[in-house]
């Protein structure tokens, strides 16, 4: 998995990753095995209810105004640190 999600794990964190995901599988199975005939199924415990805020059109922001309080920028684009190394094996 850690692969396939392009992270580079240490054979100690891959131990503990193997061992948390097996924790997890083993609770999964002993939920599985419960009698749950007769219990409606839900989504959500408790009620849920959407506010919307009513859909007015506003002025859009110019790109100056949406880059006012960035702490780094490129022109008229946001700068961020690099999160992902390109992979040419994939």
């Amino acid at each position: 998995m850690a692969h396939l999600a392009r992270l580079k794990l240490t054979e100690q964190e891959v131990a503990v990753f193997r061992r948390q995901l097996s924790d997890i599988l083993r609770y999964v199975a002993k939920l599985n095995e419960l009698d749950v005939s007769g219990v409606e199924p839900t989504a959500h415990p408790l009620p849920v209810r959407n506010v919307f805020r009513s859909d007015q059109p506003h002025e859009p922001y110019t790109p100056e105004r949406a880059l006012a309080n960035a702490p780094q920028r490129e022109g008229s684009f946001f700068k961020v640190p690099k999160v992902i190394e390109q992979d040419s094996g994939a």
